[in-house]
């Protein structure tokens, strides 16, 4: 199990959670041809979000490049909920991380450097990607970050 995605996890101290329900009209993540598109993942732990505010007031960009790291944990629980392992995933295509932002932060690239880490210590090469890391007003429930992926799956 050591050499698998899940392995890595283990090794890391994490397991993938319960897939998050959806807060409205929504699948968490859905396959089209050789690519599976999660919906946008918050810093859910069991259900709940443990912080709450904006980066660079509220919470500090240390904790939301956990809280990035969390989500990017919730898209891999939606990934495999659609292709069943993890061990199929060929590449990470994209992230796409969100940061509720205060006024003046703009680190939001070192806040999603959270989820890509998590990404390549999950996946190795396959975890190498492409990304956008976006600062906004404000995001769902509050949550200082929100992160998406797309993955190519094989067969």
């Amino acid at each position: 199990m050591a050499g698998t995605v899940e392995g890595r996890l283990a090794g890391l101290g994490l397991k993938l959670p319960e897939v998050a329900a959806p807060l409205a009209s929504y699948v968490p993540a859905l396959r089209t041809g050789p690519y599976v598109y999660t919906s946008g993942q918050l810093p859910l732990v069991e259900g709940k979000l443990g912080v709450t505010g904006k980066v660079g007031a509220e919470v500090t960009p240390e904790e939301a490049k956990e809280l990035a790291r969390t989500c990017a944990l919730n898209a891999l629980a939606a990934v495999k909920s659609v292709v069943g392992d993890l061990d199929r995933v060929v590449r990470v295509v994209k992230v796409v991380g969100f940061v509720a932002s205060a006024s003046d932060f703009t680190g939001q690239p070192g806040v999603v450097n959270g989820a890509s880490e998590l990404l390549g210590e999950a996946l190795g090469d396959a975890g190498v990607h492409a990304r956008s890391a976006v600062g906004v007003a404000v995001l769902p429930l509050d949550a200082p970050v929100e992160v998406e992926i797309q993955v190519e799956v094989a067969d």
